[in-house]
């Protein structure tokens, strides 16, 4: 390891060679060659670069009921590389889950900004408690510190500067000091050759320092050199400096004589970092009674004293307050509903003007406002009689809960898990997050759908399919061909059936920190060794019986809102993938051999309905297609023997449909008649009960660790249950606890009524 001091030196170097290479302070011309080199990006105002923000971490698609959805990769918080990254993702703080439609919506609702030139509209983030909402808007702030750092997201302000000339005066106010060679600039001046600096707390763009018809020929002149199609931000084409800057500028232009040049040589460049710790650009605003903004007057302030005489003559202010703070960045009214009208009835001018009145001067707003509600807040808003007047200045956007259980089980492994002291069994959360989806869903009213068809099938649904039908895109295996591909099509119609409606799907049931608080209970209860899927369920009935929440008294509604019933309905999803990963455990089937059953029966069945002979792959004779082998086969899936000759014809035509949909890929059975597959796998494990049986209970008796019973077993019987036991552990990561409720749970509930061996 180097000494202190070679260290010290080494990090002095990197640091001060960032500073260079971050361009941090500049002269107005070098600052001027910047905009000149890429004027998009050094003429964005608030919205254009939170849409450029969200532009430069890209997106990916995710899949959302069984279909591609595009997601910012800002929301995944990937800001500060791999390492970081995955510790922020551990930590489950730090990043987003679910809500791709808000994420678009807020895109959509930027790109409305941009091509109007101006921030025109407040965005209400409404929905229950515990949505997400406040989570959203932290993401955003720390993807704007973040971008605020890269090159791309680079951010100048300026500040004036008067040096103290050979005469003892301050440079521009006074002095006769000539010194300054022309097209030079004080902006580099070292602090002590500096006699005052005054820096613009609105964080104004430098380019408000030409005047307003030249700036405007300048700029568009390179936006189009540049190819930009997009009109200037109102913030540059209409706008003009705050009262300080302005009056600092135009007592320079008098001292001058009308010379910009010099005026522009006392500016200094600056870059600046968005931080929401020190309230640069990324504000929080709560809802307790304050004033946003106001102002101050700084040419009679003690400190200022050394302010040239002809800016102690004016009435300097500057303006303070978290709308100045916020100024080029983004500002989040938290709770703004639970705020007094009046104290927030400004911005209905304001968001129309651009501007703020203050008590000497109009604040001029560069910031995107975000604001965030629950429903019940809104609901006594619209209720009010200004609200028609608010209305057309708000965008709403609502915030549901998530109605994808594998989405909403992230939030529970990344936030749960990584805090639970004990072993967190297989399945915990994904239990939790089902019953509390389950709890969230809407019966679907067919009688509504355009297309009667899809309507008739939607109308059928189950809470438990309807889940299942968000998750997976997984369509319920008794719907006829024509109904599964009407229900397969129409998913995104289901989705946004309750979207005009006031109680619309994911604004009531369980929150996200009500199940967190069940999940965290069930951790530490003493009836289990471990976070067990069988605690989760037991304090969710306890939660159920408490009647504390408003959704646990709905009417129960063909199935829907029956949380209590949901609990036995989870608990037999639970045990149906206890039952899959046993059996798999065992080895006394391999998956493989289901594919490669129905791979030899769609061969067989494919010659036969041409009427040809098939190769036989041992012989190398052609034969007749198998009939004992798609006898069987249609046996185990329980086809009608008057309708085999149909479902075979029907087979092949699937078949061949997915290779004219995908040519030359490779069939996929499994994703292709996902319910044939099943029906095998039940039918050869059917007859392999009473062996699961055994099995199971010589799992049990090693987790006892009882010698004498072990003893009894035998060798054979004991190195079966140990080889069952390590694929648990190692392939789905049981451990002894848990893997004793999960077989004894299978033992109780689906092998009870077969005989050991």
């Amino acid at each position: 390891m180097k000494e202190p001091r070679s260290r010290l030196q080494a990090i002095g170097a990197v640091v001060r060679d960032r500073f260079e290479s971050q361009k941090r302070v500049l002269s107005f011309d070098e600052y001027l060659a910047l905009v000149a080199g890429d004027p998009w990006r050094y003429t964005r105002d608030a919205a254009r670069y939170l849409r450029d923000c969200l532009d430069f971490y890209g997106t990916r698609e995710v899949t959302s009921a069984g279909r591609p959805v595009k997601r910012w990769r800002l929301f995944d918080q990937p800001l500060a590389g791999p390492e970081l990254e995955a510790g922020a993702r551990k930590n489950g703080h730090d990043y987003l889950v679910g809500q791709e439609r808000l994420q678009a919506d807020l895109y959509r609702i930027l790109g409305n900004f941009v091509r109007e030139g101006q921030v025109n509209r407040l965005v209400l983030l409404h929905g229950p408690n515990g949505s997400a909402k406040s989570t959203f808007v932290a993401c955003l702030m720390r993807a704007l510190e973040h971008y605020s750092q890269e090159d791309a997201g680079a951010l100048y302000r300026f500040s004036w500067i008067f040096p103290r000339g050979k005469d003892g005066k301050t440079v521009g106010f006074g002095s006769r000091d000539d010194s300054l060679p022309p097209g030079e600039s004080y902006a580099h001046l070292p602090d002590e050759r500096i006699d005052v600096k005054l820096t613009s707390e609105l964080r104004e763009s430098p380019l408000l320092l030409l005047p307003s018809t030249e700036r405007v020929r300048l700029l568009r002149e390179l936006y189009q050199s540049a190819g930009i199609e997009q009109p200037l931000p109102r913030l540059l084409s209409r706008g003009d400096l705050g009262l300080k800057n302005k009056q600092i500028f135009e007592a320079l232009l008098t001292a001058y004589r009308g010379d910009l040049a010099k005026v522009l040589s006392h500016v200094r460049v600056e870059r600046f970092y968005h931080s929401h710790r020190y309230r640069v650009g990324a504000v929080t605003i709560g809802p307790e009674m304050a004033v946003d903004a106001k102002e101050r007057q700084i040419s009679v302030d003690r400190s200022l004293g050394a302010l040239p005489a002809s800016l102690s003559a004016l009435s300097l202010y500057e303006t303070m307050g978290e709308l100045v703070d916020a100024s080029s960045g983004l500002l989040e009214y938290s709770d703004l509903l639970k705020r007094p009208l009046d104290a927030w009835r400004y911005l209905l001018l304001a968001i129309e003007t651009g501007e703020v009145a203050l008590s000497y001067s109009q604040l001029p707003l560069n910031s995107v406002l975000v604001a965030t509600s629950n429903e019940l807040h809104l609901e006594a808003f619209r209720q009010h009689h200004e609200y028609r007047s608010f209305r057309g200045r708000l965008q709403p956007v609502r915030v549901p809960y998530l109605v994808d259980y594998r989405r909403e089980q992230e939030i529970y492994d990344a936030q749960i898990a990584p805090q639970v002291r004990t072993h967190v069994a297989p399945h915990a959360t994904y239990v939790a997050a089902l019953w509390a989806v389950l709890t969230r869903l809407r019966r679907p009213q067919g009688e509504h759908y355009e297309r009667e068809a899809l309507g008739a099938v939607a109308a059928t649904l189950s809470p438990l399919e309807k889940a299942d039908l968000y998750a997976d895109g997984r369509i319920p295996e008794r719907l006829t061909p024509e109904e599964a591909k009407e229900l397969r099509v129409g998913i995104e119609t289901i989705r946004g059936e309750t979207d005009t409606w006031p109680n619309y799907e994911g604004l009531s049931g369980a929150s996200p920190r009500e199940i967190r608080t069940l999940l965290l209970d069930a951790a530490q209860d003493p009836g289990y060794a471990c976070l067990s899927p069988l605690a989760v369920l037991a304090h969710v009935e306890r939660f159920c019986d408490s009647g504390d929440f408003e959704f646990l008294k709905e009417k129960v509604e063909d199935g829907y809102h029956d949380h209590r019933g949901f609990v036995a309905r989870v608990h037999a999803r639970w045990l149906d993938l206890c039952d899959e990963e046993f059996r798999t455990s065992t080895g006394l089937v391999e998956e493989t051999q289901y594919l490669e059953l129905f791979d030899r029966y769609v061969v067989h069945v494919s010659y036969w309905t041409k009427g040809e002979r098939v190769e036989n792959r041992v012989t190398g004779k052609f034969e007749d297609p198998d009939a004992q082998l798609m006898k069987s086969v249609e046996d185990m899936l329980d086809v009608p023997k008057g309708g085999r000759e149909t479902f075979r014809q029907d087979l092949i035509s699937a078949v061949a449909g997915h290779a004219i949909d995908n040519p030359g890929a490779q069939v996929d059975y499994a994703r292709i008649f996902p319910r044939h597959l099943a029906k095998l796998r039940e039918a050869s494990y059917e007859k392999l009960r009473r062996e699961l049986r055994g099995i199971a209970e010589d799992v049990l008796d090693v987790l006892s660790a009882n010698p004498q019973v072990i003893t009894r077993m035998g060798a054979a019987r004991e190195a079966k249950a140990r080889e069952t036991l390590a694929a648990l552990f190692t392939r789905y990561g049981y451990a002894a606890a848990s893997a004793k409720d999960a077989v004894g749970g299978l033992l109780e509930a689906r092998y009870a009524d077969g005989e050991a061996g």
